[in-house]
């Protein structure tokens, strides 16, 4: 798409913008127009006729796989869509050969999911090491000191969920497998908005709900685990469709599929994961790229505005660290209360550690900024 104002049609696909000036896409975004015809369409068939058209339900969810694996440039065989980014850690965590005495690093200030699954393994004898950082910034000599012989993962979010700190893919998968160590990153604050092709950034494991920057509905998402690392983990949760053989009931074969399908164990989320594939469609069409420059338009104006009222920016604005996340201070007022005061406005924005966090997609356009900042400036 070469036309600049390509957006205005994303925009019109957004039915919240009806209502309200939507910045709050770091934590549960409005579903796409596509998303919501998609789901209206599903569960109207399903009322009217039950499984007749199960197996075209079913066809679909490939189709998503291969339209997840475009996104991050895998093979579909490398994909399984999973329900949230919790299920996609938990999947390496508890798969993955630990031996005790074995350690996990990863960043002060990561998101609870990020943390939990790993804290989790201390029964087993692993060490998780935290290394410090300031606002989310992660020093890399500093994680890379971290490592030892003993370091099994290195675990890390792209983007940072409180100040949006994006961090190095390429430079974090250079460190880990220099080390010896497998790279897994949360990647839920930065797909959808900013290009990433794990053919050309090694990362080994990967995981994303879609409810953020994908515009999809919470409960669907996707897990990445490059070729190489498929027989590594232990499938947790195996169940019918893990197999090859997953139709035939009566002469049961324990022989797991030979891709990332086999870690699906059970039924799908139909309705969620047609629904993500709906706003992947309409994501991928756009371009990442052409997103990605649009992002930054947007929250470079809304840093800009934001300072002509006295605020304070604390999100990192380097070209190579800014996310679709600004973190906020707005002095002498208390960021809930602004939060509040935003919403009886029809502003939707959010708070993260003590501060004020506005995150706008791509379609949001100058009238939302307006009314963001005069809901501020009250």
């Amino acid at each position: 798409m070469q036309n600049k104002s390509w957006w205005l049609e994303f925009r019109r696909k957004m039915p919240v913008v009806e209502k309200w000036a939507y910045f709050d896409h770091a934590a549960v975004a409005p579903l796409s127009g596509p998303a919501l015809q998609t789901l209206s369409a599903w569960s109207c068939e399903a009322a009217s006729n039950g499984e007749v058209n199960w197996s075209a339900w079913r066809k679909r969810v490939e189709e998503v796989r291969d339209l997840a694996a475009k996104f991050v440039g895998a093979d579909s065989t490398e994909i399984a869509l999973i329900h949230n980014t919790t299920e996609g850690i938990t999947l390496v965590a508890e798969g993955f050969p630990w031996k005790p005495g074995d350690n996990v690093v990863t960043p002060v200030g990561e998101f609870p999911t990020n943390l939990y699954p790993w804290l989790n393994l201390a029964s087993r004898g692993i060490e998780v090491r935290q290394v410090p950082t300031v606002d989310e910034r992660v020093d890399l000599k500093m994680l890379e000191s971290a490592c030892d012989e003993r370091t099994r993962i290195v675990t890390i979010s792209w983007v940072g969920f409180a100040t949006g700190w994006r961090n190095d893919v390429d430079a974090l998968a250079e460190i880990a497998h220099r080390r010896g160590a497998y790279l897994f990153l949360d990647a839920i604050q930065g797909l959808g908005v900013f290009p990433l092709d794990v053919r050309k950034t090694p990362v080994d494991f990967l995981a994303v709900d879609g409810h953020k920057w994908l515009l999809g509905p919470e409960g669907a998402g996707i897990f990445f685990v490059r070729r190489d690392n498929l027989e590594l983990l232990q499938p947790m949760g195996v169940g019918w469709n893990s197999v090859q053989n997953e139709w035939d009931f009566s002469h049961p074969q324990f022989n797991l599929k030979p891709s990332a399908a086999r870690f699906e164990g059970g039924s799908y989320n139909m309705a969620g994961l047609h629904a993500l594939g709906a706003s992947l469609e309409m994501l991928y069409g756009y371009g990442v790229e052409m997103l990605s420059e649009r992002v930054q338009e947007l929250t470079d104006s809304i840093c800009e505005r934001l300072r002509g009222i006295g605020a304070n920016i604390v999100s990192v604005r380097e070209d190579n660290r800014l996310s679709g996340i600004v973190a906020v201070e707005v002095p002498r007022k208390d960021p809930n209360v602004v939060r509040k005061m935003c919403r009886c406005r029809g502003v939707i924005v959010n708070c993260r550690a003590g501060r004020l966090r506005v995150s706008p997609h791509a379609y949001n356009n100058d009238e939302d900024i307006d009314r963001l900042i005069a809901a501020i400036a009250i």
